[in-house]
């Protein structure tokens, strides 16, 4: 995979199914621990393939969000941003590359609840048909993980992009 087109297969409307930890900090199983919702991200690339934008509604939690991502070669690394439309905000980057065998690995630092976080991305499972993406925070200099959020990514057929998706567009 070349590094720096690796989020072209990310263009088009996908169905997702999110599964996050109720607590992103609480390493406990069960099924308690965990909430699955559906979400729709429309995507797209830009500048021969070293960008990539996507906004991601999630109908059932009332709130959306945007990802850009920017490849620099310089560094022969992309910069993922993210926002939401709850706080407005920018967060800052996870930067990473793709390994040779297709999984995309990205690191940032952040806060979760007052605490500052470790935060990595791992990009893996990309086919034609879809995707998988996970968030993990670390508390601990990177010594443990908690994985805390899944997304797995179903690209629409052509025929289904028209299907409009609902939303509780509440200001959140």
């Amino acid at each position: 995979m070349e590094n720096s087109t690796a989020f072209s297969f990310l263009t088009g409307t996908f169905d997702v199914v999110n599964r996050w930890r109720k607590d992103f900090l609480d390493p406990g199983e069960g099924a308690d621990a965990w909430e699955e919702f559906p979400g729709v991200s429309r995507a797209s690339v830009h500048f021969d393939g070293r960008a990539s934008f996507d906004e991601i509604d999630f109908p059932t939690k009332g709130f959306s969000g945007l990802t850009l991502r920017l490849y620099d070669p310089s560094a022969d690394e992309w910069s993922l941003y993210w926002a939401n439309r709850r706080t407005g905000t920018l967060y800052p980057p996870v930067i990473g590359r793709f390994a040779p065998d297709g999984t995309g690995t990205f690191y940032g630092d952040d806060e979760h609840d007052g605490r500052k976080v470790r935060v990595r991305f791992v990009w893996s499972e990309i086919t034609e048909g879809g995707a998988h993406w996970e968030q993990a925070f670390s508390v601990d200099g990177e010594q443990t993980w908690i994985t805390n959020w899944h997304m797995y990514m179903t690209r629409r057929r052509l025929a289904d992009e028209a299907v409009p998706v609902t939303s509780r567009d509440n200001g959140a």
